[in-house]
């Protein structure tokens, strides 16, 4: 579907100022459809991989503590109150308190099953830079276990930090004959990182281990990406040359040849794959997809049946199967095999969102409608119903689908909140702004104890450039619960950054970071405000646990002006050139050496000792 003029994707997913929670954003897949990728997704799939660790989630789900020693032995009165109170945190469901107390008790005692139990925590606490805090400490504990480093790497992927990631992911590797390595590059190369580096710590792994078969696999990926089809060609040649050559190499071979469009190679390889592992799902479903890109549609028919007999006609395969015949412009197939899921009394959302898509290409809007309206409250809900508003505008029918967002506010009012904000982009992208905000107003009228509203006001006061506005919301909400550390962070950082006032900025960071003292983003505040207070060398040490926290653009922007500003310049160029590496955009990073170009990688300029910027910045 074309995008109708007027309202773009960003119209539904708002560019909210980096320092808010994440609870506040939205991240629409382009076209609203599942991205399911042949070499990684649909492998982990088929063969039942027990990692899959590109999430959190890959921590194990058992508790790590089950057959441990008593954590009581040893302890001193101190230390079993506070690991009594993370347990009683646990139990009652805070495991960010239940995580920290881990942390704290193995702080003095460290417990490797400590570490293990507040990662655990911290991974269902959906806290990010705490389980990051405990998968570190875990680590130091034990290199020796694997699920620190995948958890690592997993957070590295999150964040865009691929040479993190695969760094992790080789560690892994000296020990085991399977890091998923392939699996990463894959999802490296889709994600348009920069190769180059990974190149170069793999061919430096592989000159330490020239039999690893995933390092292996996991360069000719990188090789083939490049460019350097030849050299791909050539390692993977070699490879399948060997008589005990697993399924894996012919399945690389088949999906590069796929991917440069080379389709009658990418049938060849799968084929001769078959002939040797005719069992092997992946290669089948590899053959599939060559032969729907080429046309061959009766013959993927027949592989389709035999796939769908041999794995018991599960959804996933049929999403992914569905998937592939999309890929080929071939609907029909798709809806042929998407249908017999709505039969069944677990029916995907993904299953209603393909088939709204099909609908929706084929011009058949209404039809489109019943199957978004379909997905119900969970995974898919708002990305269903920001489809369907936005089909309803590029049909320029904009007040339908204003009218549909209300009702779907009465039928689902769990969801009432994120709908209302898909209502107000609606309007904006219309240009009715000032209806936006009467109906947010009004919002709010009607239930004024709703955070969520009233920040969400706030946030729109902030893009329309109204920081009184902004600053009366957020003080509303602080006041009515003093402890959101959010709140508290998002209005001391716009009062500090935006409007010039770090001491009225100050108290709120610093109850912000009490109240969440291992936030980056709150870290980050507080490491600024101290900056722009003159307390440079303060702001230092927030500066850098935040960035080791969450890398971004943003954090490192700030840490490098305050290095400069302390006499550490060649450490701020470092940091400057590798955000430059690391985050695409990195506007803030272009700022700054706007300001200072003197801090440029490449500088050959006489060095400006006596710029302003090397002093401490004035309050």
């Amino acid at each position: 579907m074309s995008r109708a003029a007027g309202f773009p994707a960003e119209a539904l997913c708002p560019a909210w100022p980096s320092r808010y929670a994440d609870a506040f954003r939205c991240k629409l897949e382009d076209g609203m459809r599942t991205r399911l990728t042949l070499a990684t997704t649909l492998a982990l799939l088929l063969t039942g991989c027990q990692h899959a660790a590109t999430t959190p989630g890959a921590i194990p789900l058992e508790d790590p503590m089950e057959n441990a020693p008593p954590v009581a032995r040893g302890f001193d009165a101190e230390g079993l109150s506070t690991l009594l109170l993370a347990e009683i945190a646990g139990q009652r469901g805070d495991y960010r308190r239940a995580a920290r107390g881990y942390l704290e008790v193995n702080e003095r005692y460290g417990s490797v099953a400590l570490a293990e139990r507040a990662t655990l925590a911290a991974r269902y606490a959906n806290d990010s830079a705490l389980l990051e805090q405990a998968a570190l400490r875990w680590q130091r504990l034990a290199d020796d276990a694997t699920t620190p480093h995948y958890v690592l790497a997993s957070l590295a992927v999150q964040r865009g930090d691929w040479e993190t990631a695969l760094a992790q992911r080789l560690r892994i590797a000296a020990r085991e004959p399977d890091a998923e390595l392939a699996a990463l590059a894959e999802l490296a190369i889709e994600d348009d990182a920069d190769l180059a580096p990974l190149m170069a710590d793999l061919h430096d792994f592989i000159d330490e281990h020239p039999d690893h078969l995933d390092a292996q696999l996991a360069t000719a990926q990188l090789e083939a990406a490049q460019g350097d089809i030849q050299t791909a060609d050539a390692r993977l040649a070699r490879l399948s040359d060997n008589a005990d050559a697993p399924a894996d190499v012919w399945l690389t071979r088949s999906t590069i040849a796929l991917h440069r469009g080379a389709l009658s190679d990418a049938r060849r390889y799968a084929s001769q794959g078959l002939r040797q592992f005719p069992d092997d799902s992946r290669l089948r479903l590899t053959l599939v997809q060559a032969r729907l890109a080429d046309g061959e549609i009766a013959a993927a028919h027949d592989d389709v049946e035999r796939l769908l007999a041999r794995h018991d006609d599960t959804a996933s395969l049929r999403l992914a199967l569905a998937q592939m015949y999309l890929d080929a412009a071939q609907p029909d197939g798709a809806r042929r095999l998407l249908l017999p899921l709505l039969d069944r009394d677990d029916t995907p959302p993904a299953a209603y969102l393909m088939l709204g898509s099909i609908a929706e290409r084929a011009g058949e809007t209404d039809n489109a409608l019943l199957y978004y309206r379909q997905v119900p409250s969970g995974d898919g809900f708002i990305e269903a119903r920001a489809q369907a508003a936005r089909m309803l505008v590029a049909d320029d029918r904009p007040q339908d689908a204003s009218a549909f967002l209300r009702i779907e506010r009465l039928r689902h009012p769990d969801q009432r909140v994120p709908l209302l904000r898909l209502e107000l982009d609606v309007l904006d992208a219309q240009g009715q702004q000032e209806r936006a905000d009467r109906l947010l107003d009004e919002a709010i009228a009607k239930t004024p104890d709703a955070t969520e509203l009233r920040f969400q006001r706030a946030m729109r006061a902030y893009r329309q450039g109204d920081l009184q506005a902004m600053e009366a919301d957020l003080r509303a909400i602080i006041e009515r619960e003093p402890d959101n550390a959010e709140a508290l962070n998002a209005l001391g950082y716009t009062l500090s950054n935006d409007m010039g006032r770090h001491r009225d900025a100050l108290p709120l960071i610093e109850k912000a970071h009490r109240l969440e003292p291992d936030s980056p983003a709150i870290l980050d505040s507080l490491g600024w405000v101290y900056f722009h207070l003159g307390r440079a060398a303060d702001a230092l040490p927030y500066l850098r646990e935040a960035y080791r926290g969450q890398p971004d653009q943003e954090i490192a922007a700030h840490l490098a002006e305050v290095l400069a500003a302390t006499g550490q310049r060649d450490d701020a160029r470092d940091l400057i050139e590798e955000a430059q590496r690391r985050f695409s955009p990195h506007p803030l990073i272009d700022e700054l050496l706007r300001r200072q170009p003197e801090l440029a990688p490449d500088d050959t300029a006489p060095d400006a000792a006596d710029s302003p910027h090397d002093k401490e910045a004035d309050s």
